[in-house]
C-alpha cells in the first residue's frame, strides 16, 4: 500500500457529565485526508482545504503525528499529506482530534497495522499537544475506537468502548464563533462541593449504565453537567433557549460540545432528531449569528479508509 484516503470523524466530548473522560464519533461528519508514501523519509503537507492551518509540519498536528510515528517505528519512507476540513477549528467538535487521530490511523495501514488503538490514542494525543497544549483523550480515542468511550485513566492510558444504542442519533447546531479550548478551561472551577461531585459521578455512572441497557430514559436523566456547563454556556448565544427548545422537541438531553460553541443533543430515533434540528434553527434563525446544523448517528468504527 503507497497511497491511503480515510474519513476522520467528528467527535463530542464531555457528553454533558463526562468532562476530559467521555466522547463519542459522529459517523456522517468528519475530514477526509490523503496520504502518499514518499522516498524522502521527510513529511510534507502539501495541501489543506477548508480551513487556514499552517503547512509547517511542527506546527500542523497532522505533521507532529505523521513525524512521530515515523521515527518511532523506524519506518523506510517519508508521507506527502493532503487534509480537506469539512467542519471548522474551535468549533467544539474535535477538529484537531479528527486531524490527529487520522493521520495516526492512515499512517498505522502504512506501517502494516503495528500499532493497537490504544498506542495510536497516545500518538494522536501528542498532536493534541500541539493544537491546545493538553494531551487529552476524549476527542481522538472516540475518533480511533468509534461509538462512545470512556477514558478511565490516563496514568496509565486506559479507554474502555461503552455500547452504543443502535438508534441513537446526535444533533448539533455549530454557532460561527471561535471559543478557544484554553479560554473555555479558564471558566470551570477548579474546585467543587463534593455534593456536586457525587451527583457528576451518579449521572455518569447512569449514562454508561444507560447505554449498555438501552436504556434511553436512563441516558436522558444522566445527561445533566453541574461543573462546566453552568460556567461555559455563558461563553454560546443563546444556549439555554436551545437546550430547552431540544428538549421540547422531544431530545433525551442536550448539551456543549468539547469546550463549544457547538451544542449537541441526543434522541432516541432519527425522526426526533430531525424535528430537534427544527428547534435548533428555530431558535438561531434570527440571532444575527452564521450557523451550521447536522444530524448524525453515532459512528460505529471510527475513523476508517475510503
Amino acid at each position: 500500500m503507497n497511497q491511503i484516503k480515510v474519513f476522520a470523524p467528528a467527535t463530542v466530548a464531555n457528553v454533558s457529565c463526562g468532562y476530559d473522560a467521555m466522547g463519542f464519533a459522529l459517523e456522517t461528519l468528519g475530514d477526509e485526508m490523503i496520504f502518499t508514501k514518499t522516498d524522502t523519509k521527510a513529511v510534507v503537507i502539501s495541501k489543506i482545504e477548508g480551513a487556514d492551518l499552517p503547512f509547517e509540519t511542527d506546527k500542523n498536528v497532522a505533521g507532529v503525528v505523521a513525524k512521530l510515528m515515523l521515527k518511532e517505528s523506524n519506518a523506510n519512507f517519508g508521507l506527502n499529506i493532503q487534509i480537506f476540513k469539512n467542519f471548522k477549528p474551535g468549533s467544539g467538535l474535535g477538529s484537531s482530534a479528527a486531524s490527529a487521530s487520522g493521520t495516526a490511523f492512515a499512517v498505522n495501514q502504512l506501517l502494516g497495522n503495528m500499532y493497537s488503538n490504544l498506542e495510536l490514542t497516545k500518538f494522536a494525543m501528542q498532536g493534541e499537544i500541539a493544537a491546545c497544549g493538553s494531551a487529552i483523550a476524549d476527542n481522538v480515542a472516540a475518533a480511533i475506537y468509534g461509538g462512545f468511550i470512556l477514558v478511565r485513566s490516563y496514568e496509565p492510558l486506559d479507554i474502555v468502548s461503552i455500547p452504543t444504542p443502535t438508534n441513537l442519533v446526535a444533533t448539533i447546531l455549530h454557532p460561527q464563533i471561535e471559543i478557544k479550548t484554553e479560554d473555555a478551561r479558564k471558566v470551570v472551577p477548579k474546585q467543587i462541593a463534593i455534593n456536586t461531585a457525587v451527583a457528576q459521578w451518579a449521572n455518569v455512572g447512569g449514562l454508561i449504565s444507560g447505554l449498555h441497557s438501552n436504556d434511553f430514559d436512563l441516558i436522558g436523566r444522566s445527561l445533566v453537567d453541574l461543573v462546566a456547563e453552568p460556567n461555559r454556556k455563558q461563553l454560546i448565544p443563546l444556549f439555554d433557549d436551545v437546550k430547552n427548545a431540544t428538549l421540547t422537541a422531544g431530545a433525551l438531553g442536550a448539551g456543549i460540545s468539547g469546550s463549544g460553541p457547538s451544542i449537541f443533543a441526543l434522541s432516541k430515533n432519527l425522526e426526533t432528531a430531525k424535528k430537534v434540528e427544527a428547534a435548533m434553527n428555530t431558535q438561531y434563525k434570527n440571532s444575527g449569528v452564521a450557523y451550521s446544523t447536522y444530524v448524525s448517528h453515532i459512528s460505529k468504527t471510527g475513523t476508517r479508509i475510503l
